[in-house]
């Protein structure tokens, strides 16, 4: 999973995102709170002392100001300060900042000027303490954010996992809110395919043991048929019963071990080479009264860890679907570094098949198992016999028409 999909980094960002919005946000309220709080102090304060100076001078006695300010009237006001409007102005002089009230009154104009008003300190005070807010609180969201992303992903982490292990219970099934719901649903998803799964395992176990019996019988009974032939008119339909029994006892192999669960890990490693050789010599009697050529070209030595039948069974029904189908041209089987490549020069799969085939990246479902798609075992076999294997099956259409297949073996083989 890359960092930008996590959803960890997602609730993470999501709080420090909304931590910057509503630090902005009060920011901005504070700053109009603040500014106007300033103009309304600052203008009560120079009209409070234009309120007290007026009469004080116009009585002739000395009007005595703090620090920072001073009235000033006529002829004493300074020409920077002259025509302002009435009202409070802000004024720059030389650098200066000045809050200046000018008005005028019988005895003519006058200013209050307030050289430097304790609420700038004030305000610088209050501006520094949003400013440490602001990344105090973008902290806080980043560590909240972690939090609630750790109590929020870490069960849904530790669900996937346990799904993925197949183990039962899942964690969370005690759960009271969404998790716990998600966990029980999916505890009961898997309990049902694996039920499912179960039940698909034993069904085919069950048929294809009953199946073996009758099958043996009727190859026994085709032997003794072969034996005891008169003439080769009778000979030749007990072969081709003997065949089909053959070849559906094979059948029944096949579906005993993908019933099983996969151990390819204990089982000995079998000769690819020797499998592709021995079931290109097996099929050459589909093409013996056909212009097809049948060609078999080896390749680098390599063994797989698997059973020798299925191994065969994929090998083989791709090499029989090439002869059945080829009328002309050729059919090649070659061995190349840890794949088997079947070609044939025949009509090729139809356009729905490879749209399945391609769709369904190699998997056995939604493949049909008639037609030109395989008999027999079938196409959809071959693919769950690769899914049992760990290989993958490829397939592409031919340069020149027909169809190209591969069993692609690699990671998975040693070479002898």
């Amino acid at each position: 999973m890359r960092p930008a999909d996590s959803l960890r980094r997602r609730i993470v960002v999501a709080f420090v995102s909304f931590g910057i919005v509503l630090s902005l946000f009060f920011s901005l309220i504070a700053t109009v709170a603040v500014e106007g709080v300033e103009m309304h102090l600052v203008d009560n304060r120079l009209a409070e002392v234009a309120k007290w100076a007026l009469p004080r001078q116009a009585a002739g006695l000395a009007v005595d100001l703090p620090s920072g300010l001073r009235f000033q009237r006529g002829e004493a006001i300074p020409l920077s300060l002259r025509g302002l409007p009435q009202g409070v102005s802000d004024v720059d002089v030389d650098g200066v900042g000045l809050h200046v009230l000018s008005g005028a009154d019988a005895a003519g104009p006058y200013v209050v000027v307030d050289h430097e008003s304790d609420y700038e300190k004030v305000e610088l005070v209050v501006y520094s303490m949003f400013a440490v807010f602001f990344l105090g609180f973008l902290i806080l969201a980043g560590f909240l954010g972690r939090f609630v992303a750790r109590r929020v992903v870490n069960p849904i982490s530790e669900l996937a996992e346990a799904v993925a292990r197949g183990g039962s219970p899942l964690p969370g099934l005690e759960r009271k809110d969404e998790l716990g719901i998600l966990a029980r649903a999916l505890e009961a998803h898997t309990t049902e395919l694996r039920a499912f799964l179960d039940r698909e395992r034993f069904f085919t176990g069950d048929v294809s043991h009953e199946l073996r019996s009758p099958l043996t019988v009727i190859m026994g009974a085709a032997e003794i048929l072969m034996a005891n032939a008169a003439n080769e008119a009778m000979r030749a339909p007990a072969e081709r019963i003997y065949r089909a029994a053959h070849e559906a006892a094979e059948c029944v192999t096949v579906l005993l071990l993908l019933a099983r669960s996969p151990e390819l890990g204990r089982m000995p490693p079998v000769p690819v080479e020797a499998i592709a050789a021995r079931e290109v010599e097996r099929y050459r009697p589909l093409v013996a009264d056909k212009p097809v050529e049948l060609d078999y070209y080896d390749g680098p030595v390599f063994a797989i860890q698997a059973p020798a039948e299925l191994c065969a069974a994929a090998i083989g029904n791709l090499v029989r679907n090439a002869c059945q189908y080829t009328e002309q041209g050729a059919v090649t089987v070659a061995l190349a570094p840890g794949r088997v490549v079947v070609e044939d020069t025949g009509p090729g799969l139809p356009a729905a098949v490879r749209d399945t085939l391609a769709r369904t990246g190699a998997s056995a479902a939604g493949i049909p198992s008639r037609g030109s798609a395989g008999t027999g075992l079938g196409l959809s076999l071959v693919l769950r016999i690769c899914e049992y294997l760990g290989a993958r099956l490829g397939y592409e259409d031919r340069p020149g028409g027909g169809s190209r297949f591969t069993i692609d073996f690699a990671g998975d083989f040693t070479h002898s």
